[in-house]
């Protein structure tokens, strides 16, 4: 006893010596206080009472506070008090460059931070690829990596968080071009090089979407060697899979089997069973992801809360067209004979992502969501047949014509209310958009989605339907994204995490934006804190931009 009092004793003068002494921190006011919350800490567990303090951009002390000096002291009067929610698929970041504002739509969802990136990415870039992206030129700002883009990002100011991954896609289109074919050893070695930049650039991982030109043409092992860069950084291989239909059990093989050659965690883009002969097979590839992590394998993924996905309409005609370009391809359609053999295997082949078969052969399930400025914006929120019958032609003639004009995307009736719920109540799946940041006068897609992804799950399947708990979807759009992602200071209420917050009624919260009016903010997030700071006060937008530029760095 005597000797622990000496070291003790010790230990105190040795601290005292080195200048050390207790913090003051605990005598000054809070940045901002959130007294009489219902927190809900992100980590599934059951809502507690508790007082939230703020200081210096991160979670300093919870429990009773009220009476406590602070800056900004709010009221939360019984509401949820959550962490800030994270889109594992949030589109691209390039908006932002333009109009930081763009952030709108993720933040009237309560969405704190973003994920970006798919086939293709924001880095890295080259001058032929720079000049194929139109807001570069208007803004007259150029880069090829991730620390010259994310320097643009943060100096033009951002509302919510950003990370990125790195695109196979976007590597193979600078290293080989649009073609098809396998890479030389050469040009696999450039290829591995940008990929390892954009990890120690702070990259989240490597991301393909594998039914878009020109990511289709990629192989299996191609991938994997690409994916074995980002292993020394903790990266994920993040996917948008070779199919989601018919061959789903064998695209969620072959992105275990990348991961597994790689030795980095895989997690699927939003998970789905397209096509309504395949809706049987959601069940089943919940089981083989459950199976593949039971035997020690770390594989997640993410959906989003509707049955009608968004393309662009050309995804309904076979990739191999578009091989040698895809302008070269759509010359071509002019030709009535080519019509006539690209719509007969549409209609007779299913070797591919077959969209016309996961419709059910039926151009009234195909909703025509956005049309480029040389078509009559009438036709949007109009299906491919009502558009036939507009412009008095047969749906064949209707659709090319369409494809041929270009900038057309849709929204086909591809999947089933169960599989969403079956998703939902897996463990391992959390939330995304799949939409890039928008504003309601600056809109680049029109799949509702966009606006309300994240308030439908907590109106449609948690309040309305009971699908699952409201802990339990809070989980999902917090606490389970960030351990994917690596951010381990953010997606929980415990102090020293960041403060990204939300306060909002789980009764008032609601999507408002539908496939028919799909521009239209969410409502009920009262207030939308990023790194301690107000961006939605009152419901009503700041002018702060504390976001930043996250990742593994």
């Amino acid at each position: 006893m005597c000797n622990q009092v000496i070291a003790l004793l010790s230990l105190t003068l040795l601290l005292a010596s080195c200048g050390a002494k207790p913090s003051a921190d605990g005598d000054r006011p809070f940045d901002l206080l959130i007294t009489n919350a219902r927190v809900v800490d992100g980590m599934g567990n059951p809502w507690y009472r508790a007082d939230v303090a703020v200081r210096d951009g991160a979670i300093v002390e919870i429990g009773r506070l009220e009476g406590r000096a602070a800056a900004r002291t709010i009221d939360a009067a019984g509401r949820v008090l959550s962490p800030g929610f994270i889109d594992m698929m949030g589109g691209r970041t390039y908006p932002l460059l333009e109009d930081p504002d763009a952030a709108e739509s993720k933040l009237r969802q309560g969405i704190t931070t973003m994920l970006a990136g798919e086939g293709t990415s924001e880095a890295p870039q080259t001058e032929k690829t720079i000049a194929d992206m139109p807001l570069a030129a208007r803004l007259g700002i150029s880069w090829s990596t991730y620390a010259e883009y994310d320097q643009l990002l943060e100096k033009m100011g951002l509302r919510l968080n950003v990370i990125h991954t790195v695109g196979a896609g976007q590597v193979r289109q600078i290293v080989m071009g649009e073609q098809d074919g396998r890479p030389t050893p050469e040009q696999m070695i450039e290829m591995k090089s940008l990929v390892r930049k954009a990890m120690e650039d702070g990259a989240a991982g490597l991301s393909t979407a594998l039914i878009y030109p020109p990511g289709t043409y990629a192989t299996t092992s191609e991938i994997a060697e690409l994916a074995k860069e980002t292993a020394p950084y903790g990266g994920v291989y993040f996917t948008h899979m070779r199919n989601e239909s018919g061959k789903v059990l064998e695209a969620i093989q072959e992105a275990i089997d990348i991961g597994k050659q790689a030795g980095v965690p895989v997690h699927i883009f939003h998970l789905k069973a397209a096509g309504q002969e395949n809706w049987p097979l959601m069940a089943q590839s919940i089981n083989l992801i459950e199976t593949t992590r039971a035997q020690g394998f770390d594989v997640t993924a993410d959906v989003y809360p509707y049955i009608r996905n968004g393309i662009g309409l050309g995804s309904f005609l076979h990739p191999r067209h578009y091989a040698e370009g895809s302008d070269k391809f759509i010359a071509t359609l002019s030709d009535p004979e080519v019509r006539r053999a690209v719509r007969r295997e549409a209609e007779t082949t299913s070797d591919w992502e077959n969209w016309y078969r996961h419709v059910g052969m039926n151009w009234d399930n195909v909703l025509v969501a956005q049309v480029s400025g040389s078509l009559d914006k009438g036709y949007e929120g109009k299906s491919v047949a009502q558009i036939a019958a507009i412009r008095n032609s047969d749906e064949w003639t209707a659709f090319f014509d369409l494809v041929a004009a270009g900038g057309v995307s849709v929204n086909p009736k591809s999947m089933n209310e169960e599989q969403k719920h079956l998703a939902l109540r897996a463990e391992f799946v959390s939330v995304d958009t799949d939409a890039s940041p928008m504003n309601a006068g600056n809109v680049s897609s029109a799949h509702p989605r966009a606006f309300g992804a994240f308030p439908r799950i907590l109106a449609k399947y948690v309040r309305d339907e009971k699908v699952i708990s409201l802990e339990k979807a809070v989980r999902k759009m917090t606490s389970l994204p960030a351990n994917r992602l690596g951010l381990r200071d953010r997606g929980r209420i415990t102090p020293g995490m960041k403060a990204d917050l939300l306060i909002f009624d789980p009764e008032k919260v609601q999507d408002n934006a539908t496939f028919e009016k799909p521009v239209a903010y969410a409502s009920g997030f009262d207030y939308v804190i990023v790194n301690g700071q107000l961006v939605i006060d009152d419901n009503a937008p700041t002018q702060s931009r504390p976001g930043r530029v996250v990742g593994r760095r």
